[in-house]
């Protein structure tokens, strides 16, 4: 897979990875990279959350782009996993790099990535975000919203891939809910 940004070709391997998920200076990708010494699923489902609250939030402020940005020139690079099989061996240096510290660094820890991702702040000082200004439009009727010529669906696109991030957060909450043995309000007669 090829990265741009501006026209510029972007190598993974020049970059650092913030909170194992986002790369810097590259704006709106995530990746899921899970676990080496736990269930990998454990990580790529708390990234999944956590992508589903920063789309929310940028939903919320209106913003289009977000970019984790390296500000800290103490932070020194460290190979992003510590695994010591042959195959990560002879791939590490097409990885991404990790941080010295929050949130470049790459903790391999449950515990400590529940609190960031499930429950750290999104706005935390390092991931900038912006709003594109887009030129006022005379409203039309869009396919998408009824009949009528329509208009440049890239404008709604990222809303409403939001929209389904939101719902597939709510999903796990609402399977909960039907699994058997769960408890059910129980209605009067």
């Amino acid at each position: 897979m090829q990265i741009a940004v501006d026209g510029r070709e972007v190598s993974p391997s020049k970059t650092m990875g913030y909170k194992g998920m986002m790369l810097g200076d590259v704006p709106n990708l995530a990746m899921a990279f899970g676990y080496t010494n736990a269930s990998w699923t454990l990580k790529a489902d708390l990234t999944c959350e956590f992508v589903c609250r920063l789309l929310n939030h940028m939903d919320e402020q209106g913003y289009d782009q977000c970019t984790p940005l390296r500000s800290d020139p103490s932070i020194t690079e460290e190979p992003f996993i510590d695994f010591s099989s042959s195959y990560v061996l002879r791939a590490i240096e097409h990885f991404p790099k990790q941080g010295s510290k929050k949130p470049w660094r790459l903790y391999q820890n449950y515990a400590l990535d529940i609190l960031t991702l499930r429950y750290g702040a999104i706005e935390d000082g390092t991931m900038r975000f912006s709003s594109t200004p887009r030129p006022s439009r005379p409203p039309s009727r869009s396919p998408c919203r009824g009949s009528g010529r329509g208009r440049d669906l890239s404008i709604l696109l990222p809303r409403r891939l939001r929209r389904a991030a939101r719902a597939a957060a709510r999903l796990p909450r609402q399977l909960a809910a039907l699994a058997p043995g769960a408890r059910r309000a129980r209605r009067p007669p």
